[in-house]
């Protein structure tokens, strides 16, 4: 078949053959088993939750924190030391304050002020990231154009190359982000003045989270929902900042979109574990050194403790970073598990190094840390109940509007007289006349056609033959709406599942109650006894 070029200006015509191999890469995670796998993952992920829960509730007795408070918590010093730095000042302000000068000095002063300032700087971040996306994209159909106009011997591999160097560009956008992100939401949360800790690591999580999220992410939803769903046709692509937007291969944008997965997952692994290698061991180094060059090597290290308080200290926020690693890592096994099933495997065998690796850094290149009375993993855990909410909707769209399986299910059961793909191909390729380019377009080699008048495309629009030529077919619509219907269905069947799972495991195990029940009954006994001492003592004797 002889296939219309992918651009309006140099492009030349090829062959459906030459996506062969596209294609059959495609066909790796577009397939059938695609949606028993995301169903599997999504009730893991609600079974995984209950799990924790239950293991919450018994690590949570066991250090005797179920009635834990957190108004029970002590201030964080930072907060005490800016109060006390505060104080001079209020004394001066409540003056004010008495003679209408001035009005709510914790809320309009502090809180209101730098609040705003956080949310202004977390969208301006957000919007950053955003940009860097875009820069991405533009680089990828710049990439591509510029390949396409090169050789023939290299069309079949344009795809592969553009979306392999757009995923490292995309990666090294990632990791640098990271830096400026963390160093902001770090100076914006201290800005805030938090009382706990508790509090205070909410709000950085809310802030570096959400950042972290657009950041590693946005390249992702943006293959997986928006790339190639508003191309044009033939004769009139659309275009973004002069270049024309990205299209889909014939095996769709599954193949990119693992590509995409694979790199950005496993790229971050690595960097992460490599730092988490190297970055305690220079820490230590450099805190040997400056004791060394303090000293002036009068006294030497000689006794554990000694050589232990060299090492630096994780300091209040130590483990912030080992959550958000995993949750972003929880975040690509489950929202686009359905495009790369080995997200799993590759989180598993990143779990075991860093398993490790995170045993040594603990144990031998930071100091002890000092243990701080909470009662759950706090704000962490909504958000990967949120993911998981969440990844029953990416799944669901991504499996009926980025994959063929829809369509392919539509062509068996309503179009195909025999039941099965045969045909399906030329089905889903739509016809343009040649003939119909402007004056202006020229190709790059029209030695292809063959005396041929129609080339082929990826579409439901009808054929130049017809009156309404080029407009889209019922077909079409009819797909949607089965796509539309598929999501629906989707969910609501996830939906059930996951609300029989959270019914039949429940969040405290049975043993964890009965130990509870019997504690409050000992407390009460001891509470009734207790009374009872107090009025035999109170009350007088019995009068003769």
């Amino acid at each position: 078949l002889l296939m219309c070029p992918l651009c309006d200006n140099g492009c030349e015509y090829w062959r459906l053959r030459d996506s062969c191999t596209q294609a059959r890469l495609g066909y790796l995670s577009d397939n059938g088993a695609t949606v028993v796998f995301s169903v599997f993952m999504s009730l893991w992920g609600a079974a995984f939750l209950e799990l924790w829960k239950r293991y919450s509730a018994r690590i949570t007795y066991q250090w005797d924190l179920s009635g834990f408070d957190t108004l029970e918590e002590n201030s964080r010093p930072e907060y005490l030391a800016r109060l006390s730095r505060l104080k001079k000042r209020e004394v001066e302000l409540i003056e004010q304050q008495e003679k209408g000068g001035i009005e709510s000095l914790s809320f309009w002063r502090i809180r209101l002020p730098f609040g705003l300032l956080s949310v202004s700087v977390v969208l301006l971040l957000v919007l950053l990231a955003v940009a860097a996306v875009v820069g991405v994209i533009v680089y990828r159909m710049s990439v591509r154009a510029t390949l396409a106009l090169q050789s023939e011997e290299m069309s079949s591999f344009i795809p592969l190359i553009t979306s392999t160097t757009a995923a490292l560009l995309n990666l090294l956008c990632i990791l640098l982000f990271n830096m400026l992100y963390t160093r902001l939401a770090v100076y914006l949360t201290e800005m805030e003045m938090p009382r706990t800790q508790t509090e205070y690591d909410d709000s950085l999580t809310l802030k570096l989270y959400l950042l972290q999220f657009v950041n590693c992410y946005s390249s992702i939803f943006y293959i997986a929902f928006f790339k190639g769903k508003f191309v044009g046709r033939p004769g009139k692509y659309n275009t973004f900042l002069s270049y024309q937007q990205e299209e889909c291969g014939l095996g769709g944008c599954f193949v990119e979109l693992s590509i995409q997965l694979a790199i950005i997952m496993v790229g971050k692994q690595a960097f992460s574990a490599l730092s988490e290698m190297a970055l305690p061991y220079a820490m230590r180094l450099w805190s040997h050194m400056s004791f060394l060059r303090s000293s002036n090597h009068e006294h030497q290290p000689t006794q554990p403790w000694e050589r232990d308080y060299l090492l630096p200290d994780m300091g209040s926020t130590g483990l912030f970073h080992e959550y958000l690693e995993m949750i972003l890592q929880y975040g690509f096994v489950t929202l686009f598990v359905a495009a790369f099933p080995l997200a799993p495997l590759f989180a598993l065998l990143n779990n075991v190094l860093e398993i490790r690796l995170d045993a040594l850094k603990l144990l031998g290149s930071y100091r002890r840390p000092v243990a701080v009375r909470v009662r759950d993993i706090g704000i962490w855990y909504r958000i990967m109940d949120s993911l998981g909410k969440l990844a029953v909707l990416t799944n669901a769209v991504l499996i009926a509007f980025t994959s063929d399986l829809v369509p392919r299910l539509y062509y068996r059961w309503k179009v195909s007289p025999t039941g099965t793909l045969d045909g399906f191909v030329d089905f889903s390729l739509s016809y343009f006349d040649v003939q119909d380019y402007d004056e202006g377009v020229r190709h790059g080699n029209t030695s292809g056609l063959l005396g041929s008048r129609y080339c082929r495309y990826a579409d439901h629009r009808t054929p130049p033959w017809v009156e309404n030529q080029y407009k889209r077919t019922s077909q079409y619509f009819e797909i949607l709406v089965w796509k539309f219907a598929f999501v629906l269905l989707f969910e609501n069947i996830i939906a059930f599942l996951m609300t029989i799972i959270r019914w039949i495991i429940p969040d405290v195990p049975k043993t964890i109650r009965e130990k509870i029940r019997e504690d409050n009954r000992l407390t009460n006994e001891i509470i009734i006894l207790q009374e009872l001492r107090r009025r035999h003592v109170d009350s007088p004797p019995p009068v003769a």
